[in-house]
């Protein structure tokens, strides 16, 4: 899957334009996301020097992105097109419902446990019913 994660107030706490403390288990689950092949991308409100220092604080924890603020590394913006980030999934902060704790973010998205798979896979097809 392609993920699209926020920063402020998903990864750290909000203190922007400050870099909030990390949120528990932030980093740790998008490193298990990256190691399970998806690919992220840090799409965040922030730009210039305010989204260096998120990368560079992510970069420090060993965490780096696919791309960022963009479909892909190395991709410019003209203005022709969409900002619109495109992912499989959004985790942001700013949700209907707000952002769950990072362990059961991983719990939804894995199929580590199998009587959890199981669930998933029949909330799944209710979903798309």
């Amino acid at each position: 899957m392609i993920i699209a994660v926020d920063f402020d107030g998903t990864i750290v706490k909000h203190k922007y334009p400050a870099i909030g403390k990390e949120i528990p288990y932030a980093i740790k689950t998008l490193k298990l996301f990256q190691e399970k092949g998806h690919k992220l991308i840090l799409w965040t409100y922030r730009s210039g020097k305010d989204l260096e220092k998120a990368v560079k604080f992510c970069e420090k924890r060993g965490l780096t992105f696919h791309a960022v603020n963009n479909n892909f590394e190395g991709e410019e913006f003209d203005g022709t097109y969409s900002r619109k980030i495109y992912a499989d999934l959004y985790i942001d902060d700013r949700n209907i419902l707000g952002i769950p704790e990072w362990e059961k973010i991983y719990e939804m998205l894995t199929d580590d446990n199998p009587e959890k798979a199981e669930e998933k896979k029949k909330f799944n097809v209710k979903l798309f019913e």
